[in-house]
Parts: structure tokens; sequence; C-alpha cells
């Protein structure tokens, strides 16, 4: 569990840490997890709420990258699949082996991705999550039923994960918090410390819930701020030079009955040349992505309607059951942190997925780049960055073997259901406790009362959002019953936090803003046609 108490009693004394990170996505939550595996004592502070940015915003895979292979970047795909497959070993509650589909029209195609997929079945080694191959029309229809069937060859079929991204995030939390790491959300640093030779020595952070200061000493200090990066980087030299350049990836949620399988989807050839994803994911259809370059990132960024546009007609082209915009339930934009390019007008396509472990003059860490399924080893490597820099003494890293927080084999669970792992005990312990917390939060969708409860007491959730987008994913699945039961969610809120009406207010205000960038009007004349 996460309790913020015991959190700020532990950094409120006069101690030295070995490592305090700044940020708490994936990159951030990774070198704790390898921190804590080797017996390092850690504190880790989050801004807004865990995975709040990118990494609660993925495609909901744990991969290799087959459209890396296909640039002939081999080391990345292999590194990114032995981790995909330790990630599936050490968090079964909160992963899967996800079969993919990808439907041929061309026998020349036949020949490509499945020579393709055979290296990239070899590249996983003894990790592998099964062999790709072969299946004709009929059986490629069985397995899709949506897949427009014009001209259709058959399909090849091959492996990946899949995950809940943002309640990997909170299970990294929770694991390494049982390790007596200091793991806080709503935390922001707000400068550098430094002795008097210029040499980072800690932070002073602000807690965003009370006003209050903290100052922290540490022998390393990690700026894991994925797209925000550079904000600790000029923090630390006004003069740095940007390291990141921002590119938006759009997806959109439909109804399940647009893909009625357990099967996903790969499109590898799209009208810009990305591959699309059609993904089942809590009962719902994740469609994505796009891969736009920003100038600037930003906390909320939106999706623009050119992507909703190129995903929902690259979607008409390839499925038989045609989605409109009308039928997007939700949509969400999340921002990769790509290293940035020395050289002006390089694509996203050209800029590298690996990351990389800067050190500053004052002996600050940054790591940049990267994705989720590389996230215990991007932390693996910060680690022995700073080991071999003397910030830490050598200890052995196990990461590599540790379990998650909840881990459990049971895979008979509905889905909202076994992300919590060995915490459903305690669920349900709430809804006997009190039947009221039993009842549905919503009539459409399963989530009840009892698992706002425990998200306040146990998961670190602070503020609607928190709840809705990230503890629950019910904010991404269905943006308008997200909005509906904000209410009801801040009332809940609101008489275990002991806040007053006033809060309750400004919650439903906030959540209903930012609800605004995850739901999607219809054009005009489907809009008038539907009044």
């Amino acid at each position: 569990m996460l309790n913020r108490a015991k959190a700020i009693e532990s950094i409120s004394k006069d101690r030295v840490w070995d490592l305090v990170i700044v940020g708490g996505g994936s990159t951030g939550l990774g070198v704790a997890i390898d921190a804590i595996s080797r017996g390092y004592s850690v504190a880790l502070l989050e801004k807004v709420d865990f995975a709040k940015g990118t990494s609660s915003r993925s495609t909901k895979l744990v991969h290799g990258g087959v459209r890396y292979l296909a640039q002939g970047d081999v080391f990345l795909v292999m590194e990114a699949l032995k981790e995909r497959g330790r990630l599936l070993k050490n968090a079964p509650h909160l992963t899967r082996n996800q079969s993919f589909v990808i439907p041929v029209y061309t026998w020349f195609d036949l020949v490509q991705y499945t020579v393709g997929l055979t290296l990239y079945d070899l590249l996983a080694g003894g990790l592998s999550l099964g062999r790709s191959h072969f299946i004709n029309k009929e059986k490629t229809l069985e397995y899709i039923p949506t897949i427009n069937p014009d001209g259709l060859k058959g399909g090849v079929v091959y492996y990946d994960g899949q995950f809940d991204d943002s309640r990997l995030a909170l299970s990294a939390a929770q694991t390494a918090a049982a390790e007596g790491a200091a793991i806080l959300n709503h935390f922001e640093v707000k400068s550098l410390l430094k002795d008097d030779s210029g040499k980072v020595e800690g932070v002073e952070a602000k807690d965003l819930e009370t006003g209050k200061s903290y100052k922290l000493q540490a022998r390393a200090v990690v700026n894991a701020t994925g797209v925000f990066v550079d904000d600790i980087l000029q923090m630390d030299a006004p003069a740095q030079r940007k390291m990141i350049r921002p590119s938006q990836g759009v997806h959109v949620v439909l109804d399940r009955s647009f893909l009625p399988s357990d099967h996903a989807i790969m499109i590898p050839k799209t009208s810009d040349g990305r591959v699309l994803f059609c993904v089942p994911w809590h009962d719902k259809v994740v469609v994505g992505t796009t891969d736009t370059l920003l100038e600037e990132p930003s906390e909320e960024p939106k999706a623009l309607e050119k992507e909703i546009d190129f995903i929902l007609e690259t979607a008409q082209a390839n499925l038989a059951k045609k989605p409109q915009r009308s039928d997007v339930l939700a949509t969400f934009a999340g921002l990769r942190p790509l290293a940035a390019p020395k050289e002006e007008g390089k694509s996203t396509k050209e800029i590298s997925r690996s990351h990389k472990v800067l050190v500053s003059e004052s002996g600050l860490l940054t790591v940049t780049g990267g994705k989720w399924t590389t996230f215990r080893k991007m932390g693996e490597d910060t680690i022995e960055k700073a080991v071999k820099l003397g910030r830490l003494e050598r200890k052995e890293s196990n990461s590599v073997k540790q379990h998650f927080y909840g881990y459990s084999e049971e895979n008979n669970l509905p889905e909202y259901l076994r992300v919590y792992g060995t915490d459903v005990a305690k669920i349900r312990e709430l809804e006997a406790l009190n039947p009221q917390w039993s009842e549905l939060l919503h009539p459409d969708h399963p989530y009840t009362v009892a698992q706002l409860i425990f998200a306040i007491r146990e998961e670190g959730a602070l503020t609607v959002e928190d709840f809705l987008a990230r503890r629950i994913r019910l904010l991404f699945l269905d943006s308008e019953a997200a909005v509906s039961v904000a209410p009801k969610v801040a009332q809940v809120m609101a008489t275990e936090l002991g806040k007053d009406a006033s809060w309750i207010d400004s919650q439903i205000a906030s959540f209903l803003k930012t609800a605004e960038s995850y739901q999607v009007l219809p054009p005009a004349g489907e809009l008038n046609s539907a009044i």
C-alpha cells in the first residue's frame, strides 16, 4: 500500500538518501525498482500523479517493436523482447500474452511478414511468447470477423505482450514503498540543492496538498521526468540545450463490437507509412497510434483533429464495420520523450527509441528516451551509471527477478479486478463491510464504490482524476460515463479525505476541464443528424 503520512514522516527526518528520483512515470519507477532491488534508500517525488503523463497513455503493449526491426534496429528489439518476457513473468496480474493478426492481401506481403516475424521470434530466445504462423482466409475471418474480406489472402499470427500501463506504474510504486522507499505523488521539486562546488546534493520539494516545503539530501539525484526533463535540466543549468523533442501519439477507444475477438490486429501499412494497432483492452478496443512531432510538451495534450481523422480513416479501410466519430468513446494523447535530433527536419521515424543516461557537470543524472517495455533496464542502466560515478556503493541488481506488488497468477478474474492481484481480497472485504460500497458507480461499467474507497486509503488517490483516469480507467474507456460519475466520486472522496464543499466543486470543475481532452465531437453533419 501507499502510506502518504508514513512517507512524509520519512522525508522529514534528518538523513541522506542514497537516491532521490524526480518523476513518477515509467522511467522514474523503473529506477526505483532497480534501486530497491539492490537495497538502496530511495525517495521518489512526482509532481502530479503516478503515470499522469505519457506512462498512462500508451498503446497498452509490452512489445519488442516489430516496426523497429523493419528499420534495422535489431539491438533495441532484442533488448525489448527480453524485457517483455521478464515483465510478463514478474507482473502476471497486469500483463498477458496477446495474439495479433496481420491481414495479408498480397502473397509478397505474406513472405515479407513471415520472414520478419520469424526473426522477431528468434530474437526473443527462451523468452518467446509463441511462434508466428500463417492462417488462411477462412481462419483469419474466424479470428477477426470484422476485418475487410475484399482481396484477403489470409493472415499472419504473432505474439506480443499487453498490459494496463497506469496500474503497472501504481504496482511499481507500491513495490518500492513495500521495501521502505518514500513514494509521493502531488509533490513538486522546486529546486536542486548544491554544495559549495556546485555539485547536486539533493532537492527542495513542496507538498502540493499542504503547501509545506521539504529539503531532501541525497548521494545521487535522478531526473526522470519524461517529456519534461528539460525543465529540470534548465533548473540545473539555465543555458542547457533542450534534450527532448516530444512526439504525440493519439489513440481512440471504440466499442468491442468493432473487434469482437480476443485477437488484436496490426495493420503494417497505412497512408503515411506508420503501423496501426487495434487492441482489445478492458472490454473495449484501443486503436492507434499517430506520431506527430511537437515543439513543446504539455501536461494535458489534446488529440489533433487530423490525428483522429487519420485513425478513423485507416480503421474504416481495414474493418468491415466502419467506425465513425460518433462511435468514439474516448480519445487520449500521449507524448513520447524522444531524444532531440541534432539535425533539423529529422522525422520521428528516424529518432532513436533507445534510452540514454546523461550526467550534467553538477552530477545530476538524467535518463531520456526509451519506452514502457524497457523501463526496468532503463532503471538498471541509470543506477549503474551512478555507481560508476562513485555516487553509490556497488551493490548487485536483482530487479530482473523482482515480482511486482500484488503478484498473482490468477487469470480467471475479469480484467477490471485482475489488475489488483492479491488486493482483490481487500476490495471484496470492503464490499462485505458496507453493502453501499458494493454499488456500481455507473450502471454500464463494473466499478464499485469499494474500489474508490480502496484507491483513497491504499493507492494514493488524492483527486477525482487520479481515480477515474489511473486507478480505474473509466476516463480512457468511456469519457462521458466518467464525467457523469465525477460528482459522486468527489463527494465520496471529500468524506474520506475530510474535504469541504468548495473542494468538491473545484474537483468537479477541474475534472470536467480535463475530460474535454478525452471527448470527441462528431462533425457538424453527423451531429445535426443525431439531433
